[in-house]
């Protein structure tokens, strides 16, 4: 292992690599050998961080439905015993649900760790690692992977064990009990959802168990739930909120079936998305809107913490509407968690943290982007306005949406293309404030963020740098037909003058 890159497989506060080869270009990284020294480090890191021998230790391990999931929990146990800790195989789990295994009754393991690579391709796979206190951080993981390119680890002369637990069994009740008190159903405590019909699309995932395991006990028809059964060859649709075809699945079986509620989940459950009765989708900005009219109404005046690529229509609906603030801070789920937690700290009052993407996490549920938590408090004022008459979008009916959206992804051909970003939002800084009819918003966290107010263009874009990429992605949005073509023209020719740039990306709208 003295050739081997640690660091490579470094992704912000996970890790993540290829675990199966055939894809060209893709070389296996994330081997069993690897996996294995990872669990000698995550549990020799663990042992330093609570004062504790590694003979004491207590892990769940995890995973979703990943073809490579088996093989490398297994490689994962073995390295964790071979320190002597002890075992909880949860085997295929959520993400959420590792969390929980380390503060629930019973349970209250040392440290988790779900084997998940979110919505990327099958032939990927990766680890996330928790404590009680949350997800790891980013140089957490950087402490690790030092520990595991040393391999210095001093194995025990008594082995740890294994044991099995059906803990998602343990985590779906605690949702059956949240939902039950929350709508305190007059009628049908126990079945505060019977009547409703609610499909669950698990993109055979890791979240087919909310359908038989949340919603059947709470009295909801599942009819037409869809790909539930775990295949680690995701043979229907990426299970992924944000694609287009797992959206359009899941808004199709809403209407086919004539439901009242779809739900969407990504692979490992931490993201989740819905559809409306009319096989609308309430995703991205529609899901931040509804979901933030529910915690305003339970937490008024508090602010929400969303990702930077939020529309001008969302702030006014939270602030104008739900007479709430909106703090829009950086993309990546880490960094809106981070800061939501910050502002808490700093006295500012904020009960939700959300991206775009579906990440959300809430200060009740211990910031934790859980996506069945998510879909859970929306159940639940399903069921509540069903009991008043009313409809659970009645709450966004307010919120303006743009008529064009789209996000085009710049690539940057130059080695350090770091820098090459930076000077290119200094750049365009400087044309943006040259244009009459353009402003700078100020109180920008990420990249720059350009209202767009000519009558023929009224929206605005925003130019950031990838987290970890050589891209600059570029989003735009208009509120008038045509309008994203118009700004998108003005910046094809600041861009046209900078070299090191494919703006390929941009022909599509041409």
């Amino acid at each position: 292992m003295q050739a081997f890159n640690w660091q490579k497989i470094q992704n912000g506060s996970d890790i993540r690599g290829v675990a199966i080869a055939g894809v060209p270009n893709e070389e296996v990284n994330l081997t069993p050998e690897v996996v294995s020294i990872l669990g000698k480090a995550f549990a020799s890191w663990l042992s330093q961080k609570l004062n504790k021998p590694t003979t004491e230790l207590l892990i769940s391990v995890g995973r979703d439905s990943r073809l490579s999931g088996a093989e490398l929990m297994q490689a994962v146990m073995t390295g964790i015993n071979a320190l002597g800790s002890q075992v909880y195989d949860l085997a295929i789990a959520s993400t959420p649900a590792m969390f929980m295994s380390t503060i629930t009754d019973g349970f209250k393991c040392d440290g988790a760790i779900m084997l998940t690579a979110s919505h990327l391709p099958f032939n990927r796979n990766g680890l996330k690692f928790f404590t009680a206190q949350g997800g790891l951080e980013k140089k957490d993981i950087t402490d690790i992977l030092t520990l595991a390119e040393k391999n210095e680890f001093v194995v025990s002369e008594s082995q740890g064990k294994i044991t099995e637990h059906n803990f998602i069994a343990v985590y779906a009740s605690q949702f059956v009990t949240q939902i039950r008190r929350a709508v305190n159903h007059p009628e049908h405590y126990e079945q505060p959802l019977k009547g409703l019909k609610v499909i669950v699309d698990a993109g055979n995932g890791a979240g087919g168990f909310y359908a038989d395991q949340v919603l059947l006990p709470l009295g909801a028809d599942i009819t037409g739930s869809q790909f539930l059964d775990p295949d680690g060859t995701f043979p229907n649709h990426v299970p992924n909120p944000e694609d287009k075809a797992a959206m359009a699945a899941i808004c199709d079986a809403v209407i086919k079936h004539q439901a009242d509620f779809g739900i969407i989940f990504d692979t490992d459950v931490d993201r989740s998305a819905a559809v409306d009765q009319f096989g609308k989708e309430l995703n991205r900005n529609r899901l931040i809107a509804l979901i933030s009219a529910i915690v305003l109404q339970e937490h008024p005046q508090s602010t929400i913490v969303t990702d930077s690529i939020t529309s001008d229509g969302l702030t006014k609906f939270i602030e104008r509407d739900l007479q709430g603030k909106h703090h829009r801070f950086k993309r990546g789920y880490k960094n809106v968690i981070n800061e939501s937690i910050r502002l808490n700290q700093t006295g500012h009052e904020s009960w939700l943290a959300i991206e775009t993407s579906g990440h959300g996490a809430m200060k009740e549920n211990y910031f934790l982007d859980d996506g069945a938590y998510l879909v859970s408090k929306l159940l639940i004022e399903l069921a509540k306005s069903k009991l008043t008459g009313k409809s659970l979008t009645d709450l966004i009916v307010n919120l303006q949406e743009p008529i064009e959206s789209e996000e085009f992804r710049i690539k940057m051909t130059v080695d350090d293309f770091k820098a090459l970003g930076d000077r290119l939002i200094n750049d365009l800084q400087a044309f943006a404030s040259n244009q009459p009819d353009w402003q700078i918003v100020p109180h920008n966290y990420e990249g720059i963020r350009v209202s767009c107010n000519s009558i023929d263009e009224n929206g605005w874009f925003l130019l950031r740098l990838s987290l970890h990429d050589p891209v600059m992605p570029l989003n735009i949005e208009s509120n008038i037909e045509g309008g994203v073509a118009k700004i998108l023209q003005r910046l094809t020719a600041f861009f046209q003058s900078i070299e090191g740039l494919d703006i390929s990306a941009f022909s599509r709208n041409g």
